[in-house]
């Protein structure tokens, strides 16, 4: 039996720091995971949002999270308001933030930006996810 098959999560979440631990809580409390992925697509998902808290939602917008898995991928959403799209940087060693980008390069399947209906984007990101 396929049980992974058609697992959904949408979670709209207010521009405050907590959303970040919220969508987290969200992926794995609502998604059905093994360990490994469970902990790749919490990390991946915390940086996405925080991009989008960061970087993305203007003040008084939300951050709308959706989270698919089903035919082998688990494919993480974060849509917000703002017009900057993201984009990988090298940070200084010293540096405290910047890697969040080269974290979903090391290690999403694939990742990418579209446009989303009204203003805004969607970041998006794939893992490979077994059937089991």
């Amino acid at each position: 039996m396929n049980r992974d098959c058609d697992q959904q999560m949408k979670l709209r979440l207010p521009r405050h720091p907590r959303s970040v631990g919220r969508a987290r809580q969200a992926l794995l409390g609502t998604m059905s995971l093994p360990g490994d992925l469970a902990d790749t697509a919490a990390l991946l998902l915390s940086e996405l949002v925080t991009n989008a808290l960061r970087h993305g939602s203007p003040p008084g917008r939300e951050i709308l999270v959706t989270v698919r898995r089903g035919e082998g991928l688990l494919r993480l959403e974060v849509e917000d308001a703002g017009d900057t799209l993201p984009r990988p940087r090298t940070p200084d060693p010293i540096d405290e933030c910047g890697r969040g980008l080269a974290l979903v390069e090391a290690l999403a399947d694939d990742w990418g930006v579209t446009p989303r209906q009204g203003p805004g984007k969607r970041v998006w990101l794939t893992l490979k996810a077994p059937d089991y």
